[in-house]
Protein backbone atom coordinates (compact mmCIF):
# COMPACT_ATOMS: atom_id res chain seq x y z
CA UNK A 1 0.00 0.00 0.00
CA UNK A 2 2.75 2.52 1.10
CA UNK A 3 4.65 1.51 -2.24
CA UNK A 4 1.55 2.17 -4.69
CA UNK A 5 0.62 4.47 -3.18
CA UNK A 6 3.76 6.85 -3.29
CA UNK A 7 3.97 6.08 -6.95
CA UNK A 8 0.49 7.20 -7.54
CA UNK A 9 1.00 10.64 -5.72
CA UNK A 10 3.09 11.09 -8.98
CA UNK A 11 0.45 10.43 -11.95
CA UNK A 12 -2.32 11.56 -9.58
CA UNK A 13 -0.32 15.67 -8.74
CA UNK A 14 0.90 15.41 -13.22
CA UNK A 15 -2.75 15.05 -13.95
CA UNK A 16 -3.87 18.02 -11.77
CA UNK A 17 -1.17 20.19 -12.04
CA UNK A 18 -2.61 22.24 -14.50
CA UNK A 19 -5.47 23.35 -12.15
CA UNK A 20 -3.18 23.55 -8.93
CA UNK A 21 -1.02 26.24 -11.10
CA UNK A 22 -3.78 28.12 -12.07
CA UNK A 23 -5.66 28.56 -8.56
CA UNK A 24 -1.85 28.79 -7.20
CA UNK A 25 -0.63 31.00 -9.85
CA UNK A 26 2.46 29.41 -10.24
CA UNK A 27 2.95 28.99 -13.84
CA UNK A 28 6.79 29.99 -13.61
CA UNK A 29 7.49 27.52 -10.94
CA UNK A 30 5.49 24.38 -12.50
CA UNK A 31 8.81 22.11 -13.84
CA UNK A 32 10.06 22.97 -9.75
CA UNK A 33 7.10 20.73 -8.22
CA UNK A 34 8.19 17.55 -9.99
CA UNK A 35 12.24 18.44 -9.91
CA UNK A 36 11.64 19.10 -5.64
CA UNK A 37 10.17 15.77 -5.35
CA UNK A 38 13.00 14.08 -7.36
CA UNK A 39 15.48 15.86 -5.51
CA UNK A 40 14.50 15.11 -2.08
CA UNK A 41 13.84 11.24 -3.50
CA UNK A 42 17.23 10.74 -4.67
CA UNK A 43 19.49 12.50 -2.26
CA UNK A 44 17.82 10.84 1.06
CA UNK A 45 17.39 7.52 -0.93
CA UNK A 46 20.95 6.46 0.53
CA UNK A 47 20.89 7.92 3.96
CA UNK A 48 18.15 6.26 4.62
CA UNK A 49 19.31 3.44 3.89
CA UNK A 50 22.27 3.80 5.83
CA UNK A 51 20.11 4.68 8.82
CA UNK A 52 17.51 1.55 7.88
CA UNK A 53 20.92 -0.76 8.60
CA UNK A 54 21.98 1.47 11.94
CA UNK A 55 18.61 1.76 13.81
CA UNK A 56 16.49 -1.12 12.24
CA UNK A 57 14.17 -1.34 9.05
CA UNK A 58 10.36 -0.62 10.78
CA UNK A 59 11.65 2.31 12.37
CA UNK A 60 13.21 4.42 9.89
CA UNK A 61 10.68 2.87 7.53
CA UNK A 62 7.89 3.80 10.04
CA UNK A 63 9.25 7.44 9.62
CA UNK A 64 9.26 7.58 6.32
CA UNK A 65 5.84 7.28 6.11
CA UNK A 66 5.11 9.59 8.75
CA UNK A 67 7.26 12.13 5.88
CA UNK A 68 5.08 11.49 3.28
CA UNK A 69 2.03 11.39 5.14
CA UNK A 70 3.50 15.09 6.41
CA UNK A 71 4.68 16.57 3.15
CA UNK A 72 1.21 15.51 2.12
CA UNK A 73 -0.68 17.65 4.40
CA UNK A 74 1.28 20.38 3.80
CA UNK A 75 1.09 20.21 -0.02
CA UNK A 76 -2.94 19.63 0.48
CA UNK A 77 -3.29 22.62 2.39
CA UNK A 78 -1.06 24.57 0.25
CA UNK A 79 -2.49 28.22 -0.24
CA UNK A 80 1.05 29.06 -2.02
CA UNK A 81 3.11 27.62 -4.67
CA UNK A 82 6.48 28.04 -2.12
CA UNK A 83 4.15 26.23 0.90
CA UNK A 84 3.77 23.29 -2.06
CA UNK A 85 7.10 23.17 -2.71
CA UNK A 86 7.69 22.45 0.58
CA UNK A 87 5.39 19.85 0.87
CA UNK A 88 6.44 18.31 -2.20
CA UNK A 89 10.28 18.09 -0.51
CA UNK A 90 9.04 16.50 2.60
CA UNK A 91 6.98 13.79 0.77
CA UNK A 92 10.13 13.33 -1.37
CA UNK A 93 12.21 12.31 1.46
CA UNK A 94 9.66 9.90 3.17
CA UNK A 95 9.49 8.37 -0.86
CA UNK A 96 13.14 8.05 -0.83
CA UNK A 97 13.11 5.40 1.56
CA UNK A 98 9.85 3.63 0.70
CA UNK A 99 10.69 1.50 -2.07
CA UNK A 100 14.54 0.15 -0.85
CA UNK A 101 13.01 -0.51 2.35
CA UNK A 102 9.93 -2.37 1.50
CA UNK A 103 12.07 -4.52 -0.72
CA UNK A 104 14.82 -5.23 2.39
CA UNK A 105 11.86 -5.88 4.95
CA UNK A 106 10.48 -8.42 2.31
CA UNK A 107 14.16 -9.68 2.22
CA UNK A 108 14.56 -9.87 5.42
CA UNK A 109 11.06 -12.28 6.26
CA UNK A 110 11.02 -14.54 3.09
CA UNK A 111 13.56 -17.50 2.20
CA UNK A 112 15.39 -16.82 -1.16
CA UNK A 113 12.79 -18.59 -3.28
CA UNK A 114 9.88 -17.33 -2.14
CA UNK A 115 11.18 -14.31 -1.95
CA UNK A 116 12.51 -14.38 -5.72
CA UNK A 117 8.62 -14.78 -6.72
CA UNK A 118 7.81 -12.48 -4.34
CA UNK A 119 9.97 -9.35 -5.68
CA UNK A 120 8.92 -10.19 -9.19
CA UNK A 121 5.94 -9.12 -8.68
CA UNK A 122 7.62 -5.27 -7.25
CA UNK A 123 7.77 -4.16 -10.93
CA UNK A 124 4.70 -5.04 -12.87
CA UNK A 125 3.42 -3.81 -9.81
CA UNK A 126 4.05 -0.54 -10.54
CA UNK A 127 1.59 -0.60 -13.39
CA UNK A 128 -0.95 -0.03 -11.18
CA UNK A 129 -0.38 3.85 -10.47
CA UNK A 130 0.12 4.38 -14.51
CA UNK A 131 -3.27 3.18 -15.27
CA UNK A 132 -5.31 4.46 -12.09
CA UNK A 133 -3.29 7.85 -11.85
CA UNK A 134 -4.93 10.10 -14.63
CA UNK A 135 -8.37 8.78 -13.91
CA UNK A 136 -7.91 8.90 -9.85
CA UNK A 137 -6.43 12.35 -10.51
CA UNK A 138 -8.70 13.41 -12.70
CA UNK A 139 -12.00 12.32 -10.93
CA UNK A 140 -10.74 14.62 -7.79
CA UNK A 141 -10.34 17.64 -9.93
CA UNK A 142 -13.32 18.00 -11.05
CA UNK A 143 -15.57 16.25 -8.68
CA UNK A 144 -14.14 17.48 -5.24
CA UNK A 145 -11.24 19.60 -5.68
CA UNK A 146 -7.17 19.60 -5.76
CA UNK A 147 -6.31 19.73 -2.39
CA UNK A 148 -7.44 16.05 -2.02
CA UNK A 149 -4.88 15.18 -4.74
CA UNK A 150 -2.24 14.87 -1.69
CA UNK A 151 -4.91 14.36 1.11
CA UNK A 152 -5.99 10.94 0.29
CA UNK A 153 -2.61 10.00 1.15
CA UNK A 154 -3.19 10.64 4.47
CA UNK A 155 -6.03 7.65 5.48
CA UNK A 156 -4.07 5.01 3.58
CA UNK A 157 -0.54 5.86 4.68
CA UNK A 158 -2.13 5.57 8.31
CA UNK A 159 -3.85 2.16 7.56
CA UNK A 160 -0.25 0.64 5.76
CA UNK A 161 1.51 2.26 8.72
CA UNK A 162 -0.59 0.54 11.22
CA UNK A 163 -0.65 -3.07 9.64
CA UNK A 164 3.16 -2.70 9.80
CA UNK A 165 3.49 -1.46 13.13
CA UNK A 166 1.19 -3.97 14.53
CA UNK A 167 2.72 -6.74 12.38
CA UNK A 168 6.10 -6.71 11.60
CA UNK A 169 8.72 -8.45 14.12
CA UNK A 170 12.18 -7.12 14.32
CA UNK A 171 15.26 -7.63 16.87
CA UNK A 172 17.73 -5.13 16.70
CA UNK A 173 20.68 -4.76 18.69
CA UNK A 174 21.11 -2.11 21.57
CA UNK A 175 24.50 -0.52 21.48
CA UNK A 176 25.08 2.38 20.53
CA UNK A 177 25.81 3.31 16.87
CA UNK A 178 27.48 6.48 15.17
CA UNK A 179 26.10 8.64 12.49
CA UNK A 180 28.37 9.40 9.62
CA UNK A 181 27.18 13.30 9.41
CA UNK A 182 30.34 14.34 7.62
CA UNK A 183 29.79 11.91 5.11
CA UNK A 184 25.80 12.65 4.88
CA UNK A 185 26.43 16.28 4.51
CA UNK A 186 29.00 15.72 1.80
CA UNK A 187 26.19 13.35 -0.38
CA UNK A 188 23.43 15.28 -0.16
CA UNK A 189 25.41 18.68 -1.11
CA UNK A 190 27.24 16.41 -3.94
CA UNK A 191 23.86 15.25 -5.18
CA UNK A 192 22.03 18.32 -5.20
CA UNK A 193 25.18 19.93 -7.50
CA UNK A 194 24.36 17.03 -9.75
CA UNK A 195 20.89 17.09 -10.33
CA UNK A 196 20.46 20.84 -10.07
CA UNK A 197 21.96 20.72 -13.44
CA UNK A 198 19.17 18.51 -14.98
CA UNK A 199 16.29 20.35 -13.28
CA UNK A 200 17.98 23.56 -14.10
CA UNK A 201 18.31 22.94 -17.94
CA UNK A 202 14.36 21.16 -18.03
CA UNK A 203 12.82 24.21 -16.02
CA UNK A 204 14.96 27.15 -16.36
CA UNK A 205 15.92 26.90 -20.03
CA UNK A 206 19.97 26.96 -19.11
CA UNK A 207 22.02 25.19 -22.39
CA UNK A 208 24.06 22.25 -20.91
CA UNK A 209 27.26 24.59 -21.73
CA UNK A 210 26.23 27.48 -19.97
CA UNK A 211 28.77 28.66 -17.07
CA UNK A 212 26.32 27.81 -14.24
CA UNK A 213 25.54 24.06 -15.29
CA UNK A 214 29.14 23.39 -16.02
CA UNK A 215 29.80 25.15 -12.90
CA UNK A 216 27.61 22.52 -10.63
CA UNK A 217 29.01 19.82 -12.64
CA UNK A 218 32.81 20.65 -11.50
CA UNK A 219 31.40 21.28 -8.35
CA UNK A 220 29.56 18.14 -8.03
CA UNK A 221 32.78 16.38 -8.92
CA UNK A 222 34.51 17.56 -6.45
CA UNK A 223 32.33 16.64 -3.20
CA UNK A 224 32.03 13.44 -4.84
CA UNK A 225 35.86 12.94 -4.40
CA UNK A 226 35.70 14.66 -1.27
CA UNK A 227 33.08 12.00 -0.19
CA UNK A 228 35.54 8.98 -0.77
CA UNK A 229 37.91 10.59 1.28
CA UNK A 230 35.80 11.13 4.12
CA UNK A 231 34.22 7.46 3.43
CA UNK A 232 37.61 5.62 3.89
CA UNK A 233 37.91 7.07 7.29
CA UNK A 234 34.44 7.06 9.17
CA UNK A 235 34.07 4.42 11.16
CA UNK A 236 30.46 3.83 10.42
CA UNK A 237 30.39 5.28 6.21
CA UNK A 238 26.87 6.37 4.97
CA UNK A 239 28.00 4.60 1.70
CA UNK A 240 30.56 1.37 2.79
CA UNK A 241 33.14 1.88 0.23
CA UNK A 242 33.63 -2.04 0.18
CA UNK A 243 30.47 -2.40 -1.91
CA UNK A 244 32.43 -1.22 -4.54
CA UNK A 245 35.00 -4.00 -4.21
CA UNK A 246 31.47 -6.24 -4.59
CA UNK A 247 31.16 -7.43 -8.61
CA UNK A 248 27.55 -7.62 -8.44
CA UNK A 249 26.99 -4.78 -6.81
CA UNK A 250 29.41 -2.35 -9.19
CA UNK A 251 28.13 -4.59 -12.64
CA UNK A 252 24.35 -4.02 -11.57
CA UNK A 253 25.19 -0.42 -10.76
CA UNK A 254 26.80 -0.09 -14.04
CA UNK A 255 23.90 -2.06 -15.66
CA UNK A 256 21.11 0.68 -14.52
CA UNK A 257 22.51 3.76 -14.86
CA UNK A 258 23.59 3.11 -18.96
CA UNK A 259 20.27 1.48 -19.63
CA UNK A 260 18.34 4.32 -17.61
CA UNK A 261 20.61 6.92 -19.18
CA UNK A 262 20.11 5.75 -22.80
CA UNK A 263 16.34 4.80 -22.75
CA UNK A 264 13.66 6.88 -20.40
CA UNK A 265 14.41 9.83 -22.74
CA UNK A 266 12.78 8.11 -25.65
CA UNK A 267 10.28 6.12 -23.88
CA UNK A 268 9.14 9.31 -21.60
CA UNK A 269 8.94 11.79 -24.84
CA UNK A 270 6.97 8.62 -26.78
CA UNK A 271 3.90 10.08 -26.76
CA UNK A 272 5.06 13.25 -28.27
CA UNK A 273 5.49 11.01 -31.45
CA UNK A 274 2.21 9.40 -30.58
CA UNK A 275 0.10 12.22 -30.91
CA UNK A 276 2.07 14.98 -33.62
CA UNK A 277 3.24 11.85 -35.90
CA UNK A 278 0.67 9.21 -35.48
CA UNK A 279 -2.40 11.63 -34.81
CA UNK A 280 -3.23 9.54 -31.56
CA UNK A 281 -5.32 11.15 -28.71
CA UNK A 282 -3.26 12.29 -25.50
CA UNK A 283 -5.25 9.05 -23.46
CA UNK A 284 -4.52 6.64 -26.50
CA UNK A 285 -0.45 7.62 -26.96
CA UNK A 286 -0.15 7.14 -22.87
CA UNK A 287 -1.90 3.79 -22.88
CA UNK A 288 0.12 2.74 -26.20
CA UNK A 289 3.35 2.04 -23.61
CA UNK A 290 1.25 -0.26 -21.55
CA UNK A 291 2.30 -2.83 -24.19
CA UNK A 292 5.64 -2.32 -22.51
CA UNK A 293 4.31 -3.73 -18.91
CA UNK A 294 2.34 -6.38 -21.21
CA UNK A 295 5.59 -7.71 -21.92
CA UNK A 296 7.64 -7.30 -18.61
CA UNK A 297 5.03 -8.45 -16.14
CA UNK A 298 4.94 -12.22 -17.68
CA UNK A 299 8.78 -12.01 -18.30
CA UNK A 300 9.16 -10.70 -14.50
CA UNK A 301 7.24 -13.43 -12.80
CA UNK A 302 8.94 -15.89 -15.53
CA UNK A 303 12.55 -14.74 -13.71
CA UNK A 304 11.06 -14.69 -10.39
CA UNK A 305 10.80 -18.62 -10.78
CA UNK A 306 14.31 -19.23 -13.24
CA UNK A 307 16.62 -17.23 -11.10
CA UNK A 308 16.91 -19.70 -8.18
CA UNK A 309 17.47 -22.64 -11.21
CA UNK A 310 19.34 -20.54 -13.73
CA UNK A 311 22.69 -18.80 -13.67
CA UNK A 312 21.11 -15.28 -13.36
CA UNK A 313 24.09 -13.93 -15.60
CA UNK A 314 22.44 -16.46 -18.42
CA UNK A 315 19.05 -15.11 -17.30
CA UNK A 316 20.64 -11.59 -17.96
CA UNK A 317 22.21 -11.96 -21.14
CA UNK A 318 19.44 -14.04 -22.86
CA UNK A 319 16.93 -11.57 -21.85
CA UNK A 320 18.76 -8.45 -22.92
CA UNK A 321 18.91 -9.62 -26.26
CA UNK A 322 15.34 -8.16 -26.65
CA UNK A 323 15.91 -4.90 -26.26
CA UNK A 324 18.45 -4.32 -28.45
CA UNK A 325 15.74 -5.96 -31.09
CA UNK A 326 13.63 -3.55 -29.90
CA UNK A 327 15.11 -0.53 -30.14
CA UNK A 328 16.43 -1.44 -32.92
CA UNK A 329 12.77 -1.48 -34.55
CA UNK A 330 12.25 1.79 -32.86
CA UNK A 331 15.08 3.37 -34.43
CA UNK A 332 13.11 3.13 -38.04
CA UNK A 333 9.87 4.47 -37.36
CA UNK A 334 8.82 6.58 -39.77
CA UNK A 335 5.85 8.79 -40.88
CA UNK A 336 3.84 6.13 -42.03
CA UNK A 337 4.54 3.58 -38.72
CA UNK A 338 1.43 1.46 -37.34
CA UNK A 339 0.14 0.96 -34.17
CA UNK A 340 1.00 -2.45 -34.71
CA UNK A 341 4.37 -2.13 -35.05
CA UNK A 342 4.84 0.08 -31.80
CA UNK A 343 2.78 -2.14 -29.88
CA UNK A 344 5.19 -5.01 -30.93
CA UNK A 345 8.77 -2.81 -30.54
CA UNK A 346 7.38 -2.62 -27.14
CA UNK A 347 6.52 -5.64 -26.01
CA UNK A 348 9.87 -6.93 -27.42
CA UNK A 349 11.12 -4.65 -24.80
CA UNK A 350 9.01 -5.22 -22.51
CA UNK A 351 10.07 -9.31 -22.48
CA UNK A 352 13.73 -7.95 -22.68
CA UNK A 353 13.46 -6.09 -19.32
CA UNK A 354 11.70 -7.87 -17.48
CA UNK A 355 14.47 -9.89 -16.20
CA UNK A 356 15.58 -6.37 -14.25
CA UNK A 357 12.69 -6.17 -12.15
CA UNK A 358 13.07 -7.66 -9.11
CA UNK A 359 15.89 -9.67 -10.37
CA UNK A 360 18.38 -6.86 -9.88
CA UNK A 361 17.52 -5.73 -6.41
CA UNK A 362 17.65 -10.03 -5.46
CA UNK A 363 21.07 -10.51 -6.57
CA UNK A 364 22.00 -7.07 -4.83
CA UNK A 365 20.50 -8.55 -1.65
CA UNK A 366 22.46 -11.93 -2.09
CA UNK A 367 25.72 -10.24 -2.49
CA UNK A 368 26.28 -8.46 0.46
CA UNK A 369 26.35 -9.13 3.83
CA UNK A 370 22.62 -8.51 5.86
CA UNK A 371 23.93 -5.88 7.84
CA UNK A 372 24.48 -3.76 4.59
CA UNK A 373 21.37 -4.97 2.46
CA UNK A 374 19.62 -1.90 3.29
CA UNK A 375 22.57 0.78 1.92
CA UNK A 376 23.12 -1.41 -1.11
CA UNK A 377 20.15 -1.45 -2.24
CA UNK A 378 19.30 2.06 -1.47
CA UNK A 379 22.92 2.76 -3.36
CA UNK A 380 22.16 0.68 -6.36
CA UNK A 381 18.56 2.44 -6.43
CA UNK A 382 20.66 5.69 -6.43
CA UNK A 383 22.38 5.21 -9.42
CA UNK A 384 19.45 4.27 -10.97
CA UNK A 385 17.71 7.54 -10.33
CA UNK A 386 20.95 9.30 -11.16
CA UNK A 387 20.54 7.90 -14.65
CA UNK A 388 17.34 8.04 -15.54
CA UNK A 389 16.87 12.13 -14.04
CA UNK A 390 20.44 12.82 -16.53
CA UNK A 391 18.78 10.78 -19.26
CA UNK A 392 15.65 11.87 -19.01
CA UNK A 393 16.91 16.09 -19.60
CA UNK A 394 20.06 14.74 -21.96
CA UNK A 395 17.53 12.92 -24.56
CA UNK A 396 14.84 16.10 -24.19
CA UNK A 397 17.19 18.45 -25.13
CA UNK A 398 18.35 16.44 -28.40
CA UNK A 399 15.04 15.67 -29.10
CA UNK A 400 14.40 19.61 -29.23
CA UNK A 401 17.75 20.36 -30.13
CA UNK A 402 16.77 18.35 -33.66
CA UNK A 403 13.27 19.04 -34.11
CA UNK A 404 14.34 22.84 -33.88
CA UNK A 405 17.15 22.58 -36.36
CA UNK A 406 14.69 20.47 -38.85
CA UNK A 407 11.98 22.88 -38.64
CA UNK A 408 13.98 25.87 -39.28
CA UNK A 409 14.62 24.78 -42.73
CA UNK A 410 10.90 24.79 -42.96
CA UNK A 411 10.10 28.37 -41.58
CA UNK A 412 9.96 29.97 -44.75
CA UNK A 413 7.18 28.13 -45.56
CA UNK A 414 5.46 27.82 -42.20
CA UNK A 415 2.75 31.03 -41.43
CA UNK A 416 3.68 33.66 -39.28
CA UNK A 417 4.45 33.32 -35.68
CA UNK A 418 3.76 29.73 -35.86
CA UNK A 419 7.43 28.71 -35.65
CA UNK A 420 7.97 28.26 -31.86
CA UNK A 421 4.41 26.53 -31.61
CA UNK A 422 5.64 23.80 -33.97
CA UNK A 423 9.15 23.27 -32.76
CA UNK A 424 6.94 22.36 -29.55
CA UNK A 425 4.74 19.71 -30.64
CA UNK A 426 1.93 21.90 -32.48
CA UNK A 427 0.91 21.64 -36.12
CA UNK A 428 -1.26 24.79 -36.54
CA UNK A 429 -4.41 23.47 -38.52
CA UNK A 430 -4.87 24.86 -41.76
CA UNK A 431 -1.47 23.73 -42.78
CA UNK A 432 -1.08 22.33 -46.34
CA UNK A 433 -1.13 18.37 -46.60
CA UNK A 434 2.51 18.36 -47.78
CA UNK A 435 3.28 20.74 -45.19
CA UNK A 436 2.00 18.95 -42.92
CA UNK A 437 3.79 15.84 -43.87
CA UNK A 438 7.14 17.67 -44.15
CA UNK A 439 6.96 18.78 -40.47
CA UNK A 440 5.85 15.07 -39.23
CA UNK A 441 8.89 13.93 -41.18
CA UNK A 442 11.27 16.52 -39.26
CA UNK A 443 9.83 14.90 -35.89
CA UNK A 444 10.08 11.57 -36.93
CA UNK A 445 13.81 11.81 -37.91
CA UNK A 446 14.36 13.53 -34.72
CA UNK A 447 12.72 10.33 -32.83
CA UNK A 448 14.60 7.95 -35.23
CA UNK A 449 18.06 9.68 -33.94
CA UNK A 450 17.08 9.32 -30.40
CA UNK A 451 16.30 5.76 -30.61
CA UNK A 452 20.05 5.17 -32.79
CA UNK A 453 21.77 6.29 -29.44
CA UNK A 454 19.29 4.26 -27.69
CA UNK A 455 20.05 1.60 -29.85
CA UNK A 456 23.80 1.47 -28.78
CA UNK A 457 23.10 2.05 -25.35
CA UNK A 458 21.33 -1.39 -24.65
CA UNK A 459 24.11 -3.32 -26.99
CA UNK A 460 26.96 -1.66 -23.81
CA UNK A 461 24.33 -2.86 -21.17
CA UNK A 462 24.49 -6.14 -22.98
CA UNK A 463 27.77 -6.13 -22.62
CA UNK A 464 27.90 -5.63 -19.36
CA UNK A 465 25.95 -8.55 -18.77
CA UNK A 466 28.59 -10.91 -19.02
CA UNK A 467 30.70 -9.86 -16.25
CA UNK A 468 27.78 -10.69 -13.41
CA UNK A 469 29.11 -13.30 -11.70
CA UNK A 470 27.83 -16.99 -13.71
CA UNK A 471 25.97 -18.26 -10.70
CA UNK A 472 22.58 -19.71 -9.78
CA UNK A 473 20.95 -18.00 -6.40
CA UNK A 474 20.87 -20.17 -4.02
CA UNK A 475 20.79 -20.13 0.11
CA UNK A 476 23.83 -22.35 0.78
CA UNK A 477 25.57 -20.22 -1.86
CA UNK A 478 24.73 -16.77 -0.52
CA UNK A 479 26.01 -18.16 2.60
CA UNK A 480 29.48 -18.48 1.19
CA UNK A 481 29.43 -15.43 -0.54
CA UNK A 482 28.93 -13.11 1.70
CA UNK A 483 31.63 -14.86 4.32
CA UNK A 484 33.96 -13.77 1.34
CA UNK A 485 32.82 -10.26 0.96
Amino acid sequence: MGLIFAELDETIVSTAMPTIIRELHGLPLYGWVAGVYMLAVTMFMPILGKLADLYGRKRVYLSCMALFIAGSIVSGLAPSMAVLLIGRGIQGIGAGGLMPLALVIIGETYPLEQRAKIQSLFGPMMIIPQLLGPTVGGYLVGHVNWHWVFLINIPVGLVAAAVLAAGMRESRGEEKRSIDWAGASTLVLALLSLLLAPVLVDNQGYAWKSPIILALLVLSCLLFALLIRIESRAKEPIIPLHLFYNRNVVVLSVLVFTLMLGIMGGIAAFPFFAQNVMGLTPTASGYLTLAFMAGAIPASILNGFLITRVAYRKLFIVSFTLPVVGFWLLSRIHVETSVLYIVASFLILGIGLGALFGGDNLIVQESVDKKDSGIALSTVQLIQSLGATIGLSVFGSLLSNHIRTGVADLSGQLPPGTLDHVETGGIPPGLPAELVTQVKLVFAQSFQSMFSISFVFVILAFFVCWFLKNEVLSSERTEVAQANG
